[in-house]
This record gives C-alpha cells, sequence and structure tokens, in this order.
C-alpha cells in the first residue's frame, strides 16, 4: 500500500508542487481544504506523514502539531521559511520530527520523508525490547511497565530503543544524534535535549523517567 501524506500549505502554488511532485514518486497525497478542520482532515485522510507549515489561515503549525499530538502519534516534518533556531526548537518541542527550511530540493525533502517514514514504521526487527520491568514495542512506537503504557513518537522510540540497547554504559550526546538524524541537516545538541526532556515527562506516569540519567557534558545514562 502506498503511504499517504497530508500537506498543511496555504500557497497554493506550493501545495500543488509539492502534492503533485510527492505523487511522482508513489505516494498518495492530499492537501489541506478547511484550515480550521486540519486535524480533522488528517485523520480523516489516514495520513502515515504529515507536511505542515507553521503561517496558516486562523491557527499556526505550532498549534495545529500540539492539537494532533494529544490523539496522534503520526510523524511531522515542518516546511517554513521561518528558519530561526527559535522556531526550529519550538517546532520539535511541540512533537515535530523534522525541520525543513525553504525554500529547498525537492529531491532532498523526499530523501527525509523516506527517511523518516523507514524509521516511523520499519525500523528495528524486533517485535520487543525487555529493559527491567519494562517492554518496548519499537515498531509500535510505545513502551509497557507495570503501571501502565506510554505511547511515544518515532524519534522517542528511536532514543528510547538505544537507551535500552546501551543499559549501564553512558551513551554520548553525539551517539544520539547520530542515531536519530543520520545524515539530515538539522541536527543540533539544543533540539536532543528538547527531544529527552519530552521522553522523560511522558515515562514518568510509568516510573522509568528515574531511570534516565543526564552525565553532565557527556551523555545519558539508562541505570540498570
Amino acid at each position: 500500500m502506498n503511504q499517504r501524506i497530508f500537506i498543511v500549505e496555504d500557497d497554493p502554488t506550493i501545495a500543488e508542487t509539492l502534492k503533485e511532485y510527492l505523487t511522482q514518486w508513489g505516494f498518495v497525497c492530499q492537501t489541506v481544504s478547511d484550515f480550521q478542520k486540519v486535524t480533522f482532515e488528517i485523520e480523516e485522510f489516514k495520513a502515515d506523514l504529515v507536511l505542515l507549515d507553521i503561517y496558516l489561515p486562523f491557527y499556526n503549525g505550532f498549534y495545529w502539531c500540539q492539537t494532533l499530538r494529544q490523539t496522534s502519534e503520526v510523524p511531522i516534518i515542518f516546511i517554513s521559511s521561518a528558519n530561526d533556531n527559535m522556531n526550529m526548537v519550538m517546532a520539535m518541542n511541540m512533537g515535530a520530527d523534522d525541520f525543513v527550511v525553504k525554500p529547498f530540493d525537492l529531491t532532498v525533502l523526499v530523501a527525509k520523508i523516506q527517511a523518516l517514514l523507514r524509521r516511523s514504521y520499519q525500523f528495528g526487527q524486533s517485535h520487543q525490547v525487555i529493559f527491567s520491568s519494562y517492554q518496548l514495542l519499537p515498531q509500535e512506537n510505545k513502551v509497557v511497565g507495570s503501571e501502565g503504557s506510554v505511547d511515544l513518537t518515532p524519534n522517542e522510540s528511536k532514543l528510547l530503543l538505544l537507551l535500552f540497547q546501551t543499559a549501564g554504559r553512558i551513551v554520548t550526546r553525539e551517539e544520539m544524534m547520530e542515531k536519530l538524524w543520520e545524515s539530515d541537516e538539522f541536527v543540533d545538541s539544543n533540539t536532543l535535549s528538547v527531544n529527552m526532556t519530552r521522553l522523560r515527562k511522558k515515562l514518568g506516569p510509568i516510573g522509568l523517567d528515574k531511570r534516565i540519567q543526564t552525565v553532565k557534558n557527556r551523555g545519558y545514562l539508562l541505570e540498570e
């Protein structure tokens, strides 16, 4: 089945260009029709990935990203001309998985989409990874403990999988960034910190956050 991409872009020329180009790559694409019902349209379309601009009619992309994250872990890539670091960090903090600055090369965008889809739906061959009393389900982006389960974003799953696989030793920040984004351009230490803060907050209800220690100037350690 072809993977489905939903495009939230208010410039009709850009939206149609993206739709036509991505369709040529075999994706099923749809553009937003009502900018007051973005999350409804994304869920109705059953999107596998969302391309989201920041500046939109009625509500901005940050609002829609945060709203979507309340009910869905669908991968989100921001596409925006607002390329200052604050907007990038804000996007990641709201739950985005990547940020592409306009104007962008369409072939680079496709590469990022393909990489994120692989990470989100195909990474890891094992169905579960066990640490202590916790069970990570990478293919479902979920971690289960005795006190319940927590849904994760693809990036959060990737981080936790790395920590599970290296429990008992310090994982450097460089290792974590390389594992997450590999050769992608948008990689910095601040972004990793935002992701780790968000991950720890999510893991709080099942008590796993207390096992993750920050090792100053080095990285992170999952205590055995």
